[in-house]
């Protein structure tokens, strides 16, 4: 084995130390000069930028523009909404010096870009016509973590944040259900992450929301990963920023609005479900390079065939629109080989004397191993084909994973004996009381991850105390 894999632990012994591994191995990012912040490298970096390509182009379907706003918050903004500051005041990084001198008011270092914005939206808004208003930015926020890990715990890290205002709260609530449905679909059909959307509990809410929406993703260790959020915040902004505006009948009316967001946390999501021990599986969708084709060459005499057929190959997958790589590097092929199963590359194409003499190419996939041979007249719709095909697998894979390490409890005995164990989601009866939730938590580190969003009402008992309860709330333990 080359030296790429030699020192990756087994994802089967130990998960977090392979994850450690893979992430740097794989050359994504390194840890940065601070606690908690990280250092992009190109390859960690161009997952990313696949990943704004994909999501901005929904989010702009959804009638977004994209802004930019300061990464300084005067912290008289932060406290105007009582709840937002009490749920974000941990987590704050304050400024409270610069140029030499003590500040007069202390500056937040954003956590996220309510208030700052909504300072502004109570500007631009006037008038019904200026309505509805649907914004999205894309930046980087401060969250002071204690305990962090590549991408999914960290204190500063990459996002998208859209924020919107109606007119009605009927029509918040239909654009906070629109940006959940897109977040959904960009898991599954471009990362191939199964997963729960659902209502996220009272205590569990967005601070300064009415409900917040959510989309719970479980891990190969039966931990859950928050992919995203999306919020209904009703009037409770509008109120203390004064975002108001004039109707048809000339009356004064506070806006209802709405913020939602997705961040890097979803690459750590995806390393973690799909990974395996020799590092990164990447999904097709967002993969940087799709396919890499490797020349192998053995005898000088086939030299030129090999290279022409690899040209061709290259010439093939680009007019297919394949995002595709052609190493003719002097490294064995032995090496390029680990070192495109490190990368996660989904498909290799090996060229051989062989091959170059039947006018074929060998296949290999990434995720499962599999190969094959193509000639090359069909290269371009099977590569094509085999592409979606893997991705298809890819949310399968996850989508089976899930159902299977989705279990009821119908006793709290069954649920502790479950969490001590197997973890993963637990179907369980709640009454919806915050004690209750919070003993759960203390003794089992299981929270509320959400109430599916086709949960079906029925006649049950809580889990804890017994009183009735209306819906099985999924519980598991986060990251």
């Amino acid at each position: 084995m080359a030296d790429q894999v030699k020192s990756i632990t087994k994802k089967s012994k130990d998960i977090s130390g392979w994850y450690n591994d893979v992430v740097e191995r794989a050359q994504l990012v390194e840890h940065g000069p601070v606690k908690g912040t990280m250092i992009w490298k190109p390859r960690g970096f161009a997952l990313w930028e696949e990943i704004q390509k994909n999501l901005d182009v929904k989010i702009k379907d959804l009638g977004a523009k994209a802004v930019y706003f300061p990464l300084f918050i005067p912290e008289s903004f932060l406290k105007k909404e009582k709840e937002h500051i009490k749920g974000f005041s941990p987590q704050l990084a304050v400024v409270t010096h610069a140029g030499g001198e003590k500040l007069k008011e202390p500056i937040v270092v954003r956590p996220t870009s309510e208030t700052v914005m909504y300072e502004a939206f109570s500007r631009w808004i006037q008038s019904w016509r200026d309505l509805p208003l649907i914004i999205n930015q894309w930046a980087n926020v401060v969250r002071w973590e204690m305990r962090p890990y590549y991408f999914l715990r960290t204190t500063e890290f990459l996002w998208q944040e859209g924020h919107t205002a109606h007119a009605t709260n009927e029509e918040a609530q239909v654009m906070a259900e629109m940006a959940l449905k897109m977040y959904v679909d960009f898991y599954q059909k471009v990362l191939g992450l199964y997963g729960y959307a659902g209502r996220k509990s009272e205590s569990e809410k967005f601070p300064g929301a009415d409900t917040t929406l959510t989309y719970e993703i479980l891990m190969p260790d039966g931990k859950v990963v928050q992919g995203c959020t999306s919020h209904n915040l009703g009037q409770n902004f509008s109120k203390v920023f004064k975002v108001d505006y004039q109707d048809e009948k000339g009356q004064k009316q506070l806006v209802y609005q709405t913020s939602w967001g997705l961040s890097s946390r979803s690459i750590g999501a995806m390393i973690l479900m799909h990974g395996d021990d020799n590092g990164l599986v990447l999904p097709p969708m967002l993969a940087p390079h799709q396919v890499v084709i490797i020349p192998i060459i053995t005898k000088s005499s086939d030299k030129e065939k090999i290279r022409n057929l690899a040209d061709k190959a290259f010439e093939i997958l680009e007019i297919n629109n394949v995002r595709v790589k052609l190493d003719d590097s002097d490294q064995s092929p032995g090496w390029k080989f680990n070192q495109y199963d490190l990368e996660g590359v989904p498909i290799r194409i090996e060229i051989g004397s062989t091959e170059a003499k039947d006018n074929r190419f060998r296949i290999v996939r990434r995720d499962n191993k599999h190969s094959f041979d193509i000639h090359v007249n069909a290269l371009g719709a099977e590569v094509s084909n085999l592409l979606k095909e893997i991705q298809i697998e890819m949310l399968d894979n996850s989508r089976d994973f899930t159902y299977k390490n989705t279990r009821q409890a119908d006793t709290y005995s069954d649920f502790k004996k479950i969490m001590s164990s197997k973890r993963g989601f637990i179907e369980a009866f709640w009454c919806e009381a915050e004690s209750c939730e919070t003993a759960i938590k203390q003794e089992t580190k299981a929270t509320t991850r959400c109430l599916p969003l086709d949960a079906i009402e029925a006649n049950g008992e809580c889990i804890y105390c017994g009183k009735r309860a209306k819906f099985r709330w999924l519980f598991g333990q986060s990251y």
